[in-house]
């Protein structure tokens, strides 16, 4: 299986259009959250997406709430906060939103670590985790040095064991991998990423 993946989109037209694009070789699409701007123009950005036929899960950002994406997101897109969707074989466990609180305010869907944990602990199983927000002290560095990923998330990943985690959320830490027991753990950005599943 094919499958594409990427996070962070913020309405960039260009960006939707290479990932529309390339989706037409992919087998799923994974979208990790960010899609619009703190809470603007998700309908839009939505749309940009919509060339998109294969099977697409996506989670929250901290930019929309999960009721928000739902509410925008056509009915071929599968939108997980806190639950798994079983796709073509692969159980995939979807948590959206800043974790921890961020620092940006009102406008920012955000759960704090407790929050974050209260989800995780209903999934047993998944081959992919999707978060929004990457576990701590993998690609979560800030420009000035700051890890401010999800301890909450790291855990359930030590105990989950997913083949995959896919996340976003730290701009200045686009592109970067790190590992966690077995489990591979990608800070995604508004790219075209492949993976086999």
């Amino acid at each position: 299986m094919k499958i594409l993946a990427f996070s962070d989109l913020h309405l960039a037209r260009a960006r939707a259009a290479a990932i529309v694009a390339a989706s037409a070789e992919a087998d799923l699409v994974i979208g990790a959250g960010d899609f619009c701007n703190m809470r603007q123009g998700l309908d839009q950005a939505m749309a940009l997406l919509d060339g998109i036929k294969c099977p697409f899960v996506a989670v929250p950002g901290n930019a929309e709430s999960a009721d928000e994406l739902r509410a925008a997101a056509g009915p071929d897109i599968t939108v997980l906060h806190g639950q798994t969707a079983h796709v073509d074989g692969l159980d995939i466990f979807g948590i959206g939103g800043g974790i921890p609180v961020t620092p940006f305010g009102d406008w920012s869907f955000d759960l704090t670590e407790q929050q974050a944990e209260a989800m995780l602990k209903h999934c047993d199983h998944a081959d992919i985790i999707v978060s929004h927000s990457p576990p701590k002290g993998i690609a979560d560095q800030t420009s000035a040095g700051h890890s401010v990923g999800s301890t909450a998330l790291r855990d359930a990943i030590v105990r989950i064991g997913p083949k995959y985690v896919f996340c976003g959320h730290i701009h200045d830490s686009w592109g970067q991998t790190g590992t966690i027991g077995r489990s591979q753990v990608h800070n995604l950005g508004p790219t075209v990423n492949w993976f086999e599943g």
